[in-house]
């Protein structure tokens, strides 16, 4: 009886203990500081996403309000009213010291005429004055079609196939390749290990313009130019920044797991791809989408390789080349970025938590 007695007590005590516990952070005292905080991260976040914004209001724009002065700067067409199977213009009208919204009807030097929207059967409404200097409304008016516009003007399916390939099969390469290196300088040791990863980090200070050429010739000499595979086959050979981060995060796998794996009669391989890997995978995707951000934004080496097979040309190309051409049109122009922008955000939006984690634990435990 007494244990019972002990039992049903405990969750009594766990109630009452938690009551204690948000009445006590109900009293507690407001803290100026954490609305301090709070007030500049929100405006800092502001301030850093006011060019997204601004990209995003410009895009869904008609070109008339874009070259029209004093338009709202988001997305809107001057207020329209429909009368008698005509349309008309809707203006701010001062009338007996208010402003009301009239459609005009009947224009006019000294005195005009005017319709209520919200009575057309009270008749015309003479107003005295010149309607040239009123001020007309605008209403939220997105253009959604200016997405549409953008995906047939430049051939977008194709661009983002091209573009996805890339980045797939360059991102295959990259974690294979990388993988295997990082492996071997984490798990083995040999003579000048130390010396052969600082050596490969320092082909990070190595500029690109140093190689270009040599590379180029390579290339043509090859007959790569002109295809894929003078993008491609470079991420197969591993690079210094992706090897080092997976060095790193390697280095936080204990050891026991590698001798355990060892008794049971496992290989290197095998434990590569039973332990190291399973294990590893936080860091895998951070590698995976700094691999995807560095494709999709990658112009240079198309415009260099592939300036003869346009067809074969990537999103950021492309999208150079539709800037050239619709420069008088930066709705289209901003439509078009927006577009480009949209599978890395969604991505990262999934893969952030192992990304973040990946990031941390080999900027910070080693």
């Amino acid at each position: 009886m007494a244990g019972e007695a002990q039992l049903v007590g405990v969750p009594e005590l766990q109630s009452t203990a938690a009551s204690a516990e948000r009445e006590k952070r109900r009293r507690r005292p407001f803290d100026g500081r954490s609305l301090l905080v709070t007030s500049f991260t929100i405006i800092l976040l502001a301030f850093f996403l006011s060019p997204l914004l601004r990209t995003l209001s410009l895009s869904l724009k008609s070109a008339d309000q874009i070259t029209t002065i004093g338009a709202p700067i988001w997305p809107a067409d001057p207020a329209t009213f429909e009368w008698e199977g005509r349309e008309y213009d809707v203006y701010v009208v001062p009338i007996e010291g208010t402003n009301r919204e009239l459609a005009l009807v009947d224009k006019g030097r000294q005195e005009s005429g005017f319709i209520d929207p919200a009575d057309p059967d009270a008749g015309i409404i003479t107003w005295q004055g010149s309607w040239r200097a009123l001020e007309q409304p605008w209403e939220f008016a997105p253009r959604w079609g200016n997405f549409a516009e953008v995906w047939t003007r430049i051939n977008f399916p194709r661009l983002l196939f091209n573009t996805a390939a890339l980045a797939a099969i360059g991102g295959l390469g990259t974690i294979v390749s990388c993988t295997l290196v990082a492996y071997g300088f984490a798990r083995f040791r040999f003579r000048g290990r130390g010396f052969l990863f600082l050596l490969l980090l320092s082909t990070i200070f190595l500029p690109a313009a140093v190689t270009l050429i040599p590379t180029y010739t390579i290339f043509v000499n090859l007959g790569w130019v002109g295809t894929w595979l003078p993008l491609l086959v470079p991420a197969f050979f591993a690079n210094a920044y992706d090897v080092f981060l997976l060095r790193q995060y390697f280095l936080t796998i204990p050891r026991e797991l590698d001798d355990a794996a060892k008794i049971d009669g496992a290989g290197p391989f095998r434990i590569l791809t039973s332990i190291i890997v399973p294990s590893s995978w936080p860091v895998i995707v951070a590698v995976a989408i700094f691999h995807l951000v560095y494709s999709w934004n990658l112009y240079f080496e198309p415009l260099i390789y592939l300036s003869t097979a346009p067809e074969l040309a990537p999103i950021a190309l492309g999208l150079s080349q539709f800037n050239n051409i619709y420069g008088s049109e930066p709705q289209y122009i901003q439509a078009a970025t927006l577009m480009t922008i949209v599978i890395p955000m969604i991505i990262f939006v999934f893969a952030q938590r192992a990304f973040m984690r990946g990031i941390v634990i080999t900027g910070v435990e080693k």
